[in-house]
């Protein structure tokens, strides 16, 4: 019964990826990757704007009994983004320094969406 349960919330989450995709594009983004990883975790969806890059955490919850999409974007989860981003633009010989970036939150609790521009920044610092 577990994969059944693994399979399911896997394609609610693209569900939903597909979906603020979809959004974050009519909004003017460009789309760069998803669902990149690295040793250090994951993001879900890389976009551009204007000004540079957009690293956009998408969560689902079904209702807000422990707190609601918003809320399970914790501390840790934050830091664990702020590590991958950092490691992907070093990757492309860039940096929180160099170029500009935002962390953007994408939320979906029941059928209510937030999109959280600039979530929080570098300055929570990455170790």
């Amino acid at each position: 019964m577990k994969p059944l349960k693994k399979t399911l919330q896997w394609l609610t989450g693209r569900y939903y990826e597909n979906q603020v995709l979809a959004f974050l594009q009519q909004q003017g983004l460009t789309f760069v990757e998803r669902n990149t990883r690295n040793r250090h975790g994951e993001i879900d969806l890389i976009m551009r704007d204007k000004s540079g890059w957009v690293f956009v955490e998408v969560r689902f919850r079904q209702n807000k009994q422990y707190g609601g999409a918003v809320m399970s974007v914790d501390a840790h989860k934050r830091k664990k983004l702020l590590a991958t981003a950092k490691y992907w633009l070093a990757e492309r010989q860039e940096s929180f320094e160099t170029t500009a970036c935002r962390f953007d939150i994408c939320a979906i609790t029941d059928s209510q969406f937030e999109w959280i521009q600039n979530a929080f920044n570098d300055s929570e610092h990455v170790g």
